[in-house]
């Protein structure tokens, strides 16, 4: 959108269009109204990415027609909580889109990431059950164009497991930190680092875990204090937000 705004400033600057054309081109660019959906295309010019869309209780068909309406304005898409069948619906309109099956997300190809590139998010997980919600946050990261590193199974019933990733660690400008359960990790991951730490408690667990409850209460009461915390199973929140405090740590080098 950036090159499409140019574009028509450079027209006006030369007096090939004017105001009035200025104007409609920007309205037509803001927003987009589909029977079932109102289109933000001005996201990506305040946040830096298009609009995701969420594909839990949407049809294949809704899902199909806002990918295809946000792939064709900005070349790159994501939506999450996808399921396999809705992908195979939505591949027959738009077949340069892939399914990453283990994040349950529908995306255009990831960015290629510069040798060079400096940004790097770890995602670590406490559990292999928690990979799910790792996974979606991993995919985000890699949408924005950062290198998420991930960490699996690292959780405070083997805590020397982090000993072996230390190095990994390290690497990172912002952590992801998942765990169901007591949702211990993050604490115990802040404590040892200087850098922000995304907590996402997962709905991982026995009866009392309560959905995730147990786990994100224990991380809202974190003594860490580089501990955020993001909603029960919000990988892609995480991802999100931990890519755009990476852009800005990066952009303020």
């Amino acid at each position: 959108m950036h090159d499409q705004l140019k574009f028509l400033l450079d027209r006006f600057r030369k007096g090939e269009i004017g105001e009035a054309e200025i104007l409609a081109a920007l309205k037509w660019s803001t927003i987009q109204s589909l029977d079932f959906a109102t289109i933000d295309h001005h996201r990506e010019l305040r946040q830096g990415f298009p609009e995701v869309i969420f594909c839990e209780g949407k049809t294949a068909g809704q899902i199909t027609d806002i990918a295809a309406k946000i792939f064709e304005r900005h070349g790159r898409l994501l939506a999450t909580r996808a399921k396999p069948e809705i992908f195979q619906e939505v591949k027959k309109a738009l077949p340069d889109l892939e399914y990453n099956a283990p994040a349950r997300c529908i995306h255009s190809p990831f960015p290629e990431i510069s040798p060079d590139a400096k940004g790097k998010v770890a995602v670590i997980s406490a559990g292999t059950s928690d990979i799910p919600v790792a996974e979606e946050a991993a995919a985000t990261v890699r949408m924005f164009g950062f290198e998420a590193m991930k960490i699996y199974d690292v959780g405070v019933a083997g805590l020397h497991r982090l000993n072996h990733h230390w190095e990994s660690i390290q690497k990172a400008q912002v952590l992801i930190v998942l765990a169901g359960m007591e949702g211990a990790l993050a604490s115990v991951v802040g404590g040892l680092v200087d850098k922000p730490v995304i907590a996402v408690p997962t709905s991982v667990g026995y009866g009392t875990s309560f959905g995730g409850l147990t786990a994100l209460f224990a991380m809202l009461n974190s003594c860490a204090s580089n501990v955020l915390v993001v909603n029960i199973d919000n990988g892609f929140g995480a991802g999100f937000s931990a890519s755009l405090m990476l852009r800005q740590i990066l952009n303020s080098e």
